[in-house]
């Protein structure tokens, strides 16, 4: 897009209304992320669910106090394949008028479990301001997301009274543990989701100065595997030279996943061409936490190697631990893999090409066993649309500076699906985070600032919207 084809930029009266009524509400806004952040709402299995229907409850009360929804309602499906349900989601939705769009928008409210507490500055739900940022588990990722939906939806209301503009709000409580009855959401409510713009409130910004619009996303090939070589654990000095153990089996198989460069060396696994941004090596080093003298991996532009390439990490390791190793040789060794599938692959020939070259690659003969597949195909963005169009000049107005187009490393696979149930609907994937934010990770955090102008953002887009003239061209 050339800039004689960008869209008006919003009016001064109506952006300088809209970020006064953001700033007022910026104590309020954070007291009620403080409050979400207190839920330790992991959805993972081994963690109450409790915790994840009081973080529903807690985000279905937001969206009912806004007073603008037809309905709010908390709502949940079966997994696929087993007998359970998965967690609960909220659900909101008001009807558009005037001929005006409706918007969709996304973020989810369950968590990553928290980790080790000693790694933790502060304890991890119990959110912590120091300095500019907010610190706690789910304070950016993605707690913010589900604020900034409910706090621009506010700050709109506040500027201009009951919208146009449709609103859907779906909050979903398992994206932390793969997502595994979202489809099944999809279907059971297709016609409440229907919107002409989705915007996916779980992505970060270029810096805490320059916001992004996220137009590439990884898959993700995720799965446990065992490896075993003996029927029963045997003493170490006995029989150790001659038996082949699980762990030496597991070391050797896993070491052959990628070269000596860290590349992946996976035959069928594939690259997506694209252009990407200069090198900036000192600050891939600071966000990465390099330790001196340790190097990148890879081959290619760095953001190459994160945004348009195959990854495969070893994620955890069932094994005796070190204080409570015996002379043991162990009869079997359980590992999790997490493999990212760049854009263009689909993730379950990536998962067979990894699968089947463990099983060609297995070394002394070892017995390899597979489970707990979770699978979810990459995604590129449409960004030929207006919907692009009016997010790109909503980040302009709010931030102050031109948006940078980015990949991303990690995965979002719903996006997928929501592109297969609405194919008409333009998909805009924004976030809250910064290179700062360390989501998932101790010390996890948001910047009040970004916040701030990511909300600012999502009312200007929510105006605009609002104001676009009826069109047959909405879709």
């Amino acid at each position: 897009m050339t800039r004689d084809d960008r869209p008006a930029p919003t009016a001064p009266t109506t952006l300088a209304a809209l970020a006064d009524a953001v700033r007022d509400r910026m104590p309020q806004t954070i007291a009620e992320l403080s409050e979400l952040v207190r839920i330790p709402s992991v959805s993972w299995d081994g963690f109450d669910p409790a915790h994840v229907a009081a973080s529903a409850e807690a985000v279905a009360q937001l969206l009912r106090g806004l007073g603008v929804f037809d309905r709010v309602d908390i709502v949940s499906a079966p997994i696929p394949g087993t007998d359970h349900t998965g967690q609960p989601a909220v659900l909101a939705r008001r009807e558009p008028k005037n001929g005006r769009p409706t918007v969709l928008l996304y973020a989810h409210h369950d968590v990553q479990p928290p980790g080790d507490d000693a790694l933790w500055q502060s304890p991890p739900f119990e959110p912590t301001v120091r300095g500019d940022r907010l610190y706690g588990r789910g304070a950016a990722d993605d707690k913010a997301g589900v604020i900034a939906h409910v706090a621009a939806i506010r700050a709109l209301i506040d500027t201009v009274g009951d919208p146009d503009v449709g609103i859907v709000v779906f909050i979903e409580g398992e994206e932390e543990f793969g997502s595994r009855s979202f489809r099944a959401l999809l279907d059971a409510h297709r016609e409440t989701l229907a919107a002409d713009v989705i915007v996916v409130a779980d992505s970060d910004n270029w810096t805490t100065e320059i916001p992004s619009l996220t137009i590439g996303l990884r898959g993700n090939a995720a799965f446990t595997l065992t490896i075993s070589t003996l029927a029963h654990a045997s003493h170490s000095g006995m029989l150790g030279g001659a038996a082949p153990d699980a762990m030496l089996a597991a070391v050797r198989l896993l070491a052959t996943l990628h070269d000596e460069d860290g590349s992946v060396a996976v035959a069928g696994l594939t690259s997506h061409e694209q252009e990407v941004p200069a090198d900036d090596l000192e600050r891939f080093r600071h966000e990465a936490g390099l330790l001196e003298g340790v190097s990148p991996i890879g081959r290619g532009a760095l953001l190459h190697r994160v945004w348009a390439q195959p990854a495969i990490t070893v994620t955890g390791i069932d094994a005796p631990s070190v204080q409570n190793a015996s002379n043991t040789l162990q009869p079997s060794v359980s590992v999790k893999i997490s493999a990212r599938v760049a854009p263009g692959q689909s993730a379950a020939e990536a998962f067979e090409a990894i699968r089947d070259h463990l099983l060609a690659h297995a070394p002394f003969g070892a017995h390899l066993e597979f489970g707990q597949v979770d699978l979810g195909n990459p995604f590129l963005v449409d960004t030929s649309g207006w919907g692009a169009d009016e997010a790109l000049q909503a980040m302009r107005d709010a931030w102050g500076a031109e948006p940078q187009l980015t990949g991303v490393g990690g995965s979002i696979p719903f996006i997928a699906d929501l592109a297969e149930v609405f194919p008409d609907a333009h998909v805009l994937v924004t976030g809250v985070e910064d290179p700062e934010s360390r989501a998932h990770s101790p010390n996890e955090s948001l910047h009040l600032g970004v916040l701030r102008r990511a909300i600012l953002t999502e009312a200007v887009l929510l105006a605009r919207l609002s104001e676009r003239a009826p069109a047959t061209d909405v879709h």
